[in-house]
């Protein structure tokens, strides 16, 4: 829990008195890898602070894994759509490692928001750095071509190139795999 304090921290003045409200809010909880935190259909009610391990968030079209998106330590993964609107996710989140994750759970999180307008100010500025996550995300895909996509995250995410996949790597950057391996070999020379 001492990473969690520390970011939420980062986000905001935050009182041992609000950290006390919003503890029976919060569960640690173990996945192991390819177990699912969201499956797609499903609504999401919780969000996931990434304490160790990684996830992926991705949908299937026609039988292909799409990647949209990877969560790292000292993260919040989550469908915002689906936790704001309580709609069904129209994607999977599944972990990529064993995983531990400090889930907060929506119902227990509104309940403590009422007692307290820290919680309430923490969840906002939780849902804006997730919403801001997402749009760059996607600015990244549409306004870049493949290798400006791969030297960005070379530049501002090292951790994908070291610990996703090639295949997911590839489904991410919206490449083949053999056009991300030769991406890849210009970038050593």
């Amino acid at each position: 829990m001492e990473k969690l304090i520390a970011y939420i921290h980062s986000l905001m003045n935050f009182s041992e008195e609000s950290w006390e409200i919003l503890s029976p809010a919060l569960i640690t909880m173990e996945f192991e890898k390819d177990q699912y935190l969201l499956q797609a259909g499903k609504v999401c009610n919780s969000l996931f602070y990434i304490s160790k391990g990684y996830c992926r968030a991705f949908y299937d079209k026609d039988g292909q894994e799409i990647n949209t998106s990877f969560f790292f330590e000292n993260s919040i993964a989550t469908n915002i759509n689906s936790f704001a609107k309580e709609e069904k996710s129209e994607f999977s989140i599944q972990a990529c490692e064993n995983l531990t994750v400090v889930q907060f759970d929506k119902k227990k999180l509104r309940e403590a928001s009422q007692l307290d307008p820290a919680i309430e100010m923490l969840g906002r500025n939780c849902l804006q750095r997730i919403a801001a996550k997402q749009e760059n995300d996607t600015a990244i895909y549409k306004l870049m071509t493949a290798k400006e996509r791969y030297e960005y995250l070379e530049k501002y995410s090292p951790d994908i190139l070291q610990r996703v996949s090639l295949t997911q790597l590839s489904s991410y950057l919206g490449v083949a795999r053999e056009t991300l391996s030769r991406i890849r070999s210009r970038r050593v020379l």
